[in-house]
């Protein structure tokens, strides 16, 4: 098949606003981490909020891409971990158009493979989001990820963490592997999702809820019932979702097992519902999940939405336009661009991400007032001075 404009127009734009984006809107905010590592977080999940307004943009105004949402909803702002079946490599991005409508896309983290931190533009960016990088090796992935998760929690950050239990997306290579997995387990064979890991997901929940920073477990299904973009080349190919079908059931933590175990076998028995719910969905005519509709109304009218969406396309066609106009025109910009971009290669090579030194960073202010650090365990007075205030400036 052969390249499509459209697709090229589409990564090309998304590539080029997360670069410009990076170094001309992030960059400049860096320092503030070394001062304020609480108030740096809260600036720049803003100004990354406002890029992930873009492939919302290109994918629903440009491309028409019909997005459709039942079930539970959520309730806008609060603290939750997100987990979702792995149709498609693309499936977190698409997932922006949901939050967009029932939540804050500012308040979003993504749990992913750790290679796509040193994509240059995206991981740059992903990087001062403070995503959290994994290698896929437990012993190796748990500690970074409990230091992360009790970072969140000392600074009182809410969040709404993504995780795919899966650990990959479907393919026929995947779903063999996953047979043979519930063959040697005795469990069943799955058609339209893959077994989850739950070690994962479990330890997340679980230090969220002793770090008093969750509020529920958002259990979304996502189905595309025309056009399945498996891979970025899909997408340059031209072959767009026609329709994205969301199906949100919201548990409240309150609602959640308390054991370990208990959530482990909590969290299967949710992709054997999934299981169940992808298969309806794909026999029905036409393809539609059972609810209706959301049951919690969204936190923006479709018209706010439409603004967003719009603005957000003029903004960035302007911001890539003006980038390359500067660099064209002053060497002031063009020297601060080599510093920047210089930074973000060597503190990749040196430190080994930009949330790794944010870390640093409040290690060294709270070690420095109060003789505690991220990953010593205890958070006196952490909350009162270096959290103090910013709940009620985030919500």
């Amino acid at each position: 098949m052969a390249v499509s404009a459209r697709g090229l127009y589409f990564l090309t734009t998304l590539f080029l606003g997360s670069f410009f984006g990076s170094v001309f809107m992030l960059g400049p905010f860096l320092p503030l981490m070394l001062l304020s590592p609480a108030w740096y977080r809260w600036l720049t999940d803003r100004i990354v909020a406002t890029w992930l307004t873009l492939p919302v943009a290109l994918l629903e105004v440009v491309f028409g891409v019909k997005v459709v949402i039942t079930g539970d909803g959520f309730v806008p702002g609060e603290r939750s971990v997100i987990i979702m079946n792995h149709r498609t490599r693309l499936d977190w991005m698409f997932l922006w158009c949901c939050l967009l409508r029932y939540s804050y896309l500012r308040l979003e983290k993504i749990c992913l493979k750790a290679g796509l931190k040193a994509v240059p533009g995206f991981g740059w960016a992903m990087q001062v989001a403070s995503f959290i990088f994994i290698h896929r090796r437990w012993e190796e992935d748990r500690t970074h990820m409990a230091n992360m998760l009790q970072y969140f929690c000392h600074i009182r950050e809410p969040l709404q963490l993504l995780l795919f239990p899966e650990g990959t997306d479907l393919t026929e290579n995947t779903r063999a592997r996953s047979d043979d997995f519930a063959e040697k387990n005795g469990l069943p064979k799955f058609e339209y999702v893959l077994h989850p890991r739950t070690t994962g997901f479990t330890f997340i929940v679980n230090t969220l809820r002793e770090g008093d920073n969750l509020d529920a477990v958002h259990d979304i299904t996502v189905a595309y019932p025309k056009n399945i973009p498996q891979t970025e080349r899909h997408l340059v190919l031209g072959l767009f979702p026609r329709e994205i079908h969301f199906h949100v059931r919201r548990h409240p933590v309150s609602a959640l097992p308390a054991g370990g175990e208990a959530l482990q076998a909590w969290c299967q028995e949710r992709w054997v519902e999934k299981e169940r719910r992808l298969r309806d969905f794909y026999a029905a005519e036409p393809r539609a999940f059972d609810t209706p509709e959301a049951r919690v109304p969204p936190c923006k009218t479709e018209l706010r939405v439409a603004l967003i969406k719009v603005a957000s396309l003029l903004y960035w066609t302007a911001f890539v336009a003006l980038s390359f106009a500067a660099l064209w025109l002053w060497a002031p910009v063009r020297l601060y661009f080599l510093l920047v971009v210089a930074f973000f290669l060597a503190q990749q090579r040196l430190v080994g991400g930009v949330e790794l030194m944010e870390m640093a960073c409040h290690r060294y202010w709270t070690a420095g007032r109060h003789g505690d650090g991220v990953g010593g365990g205890g958070r006196s007075g952490v909350k009162e001075d270096v959290g103090n205030g910013m709940e009620k400036k985030k919500e």
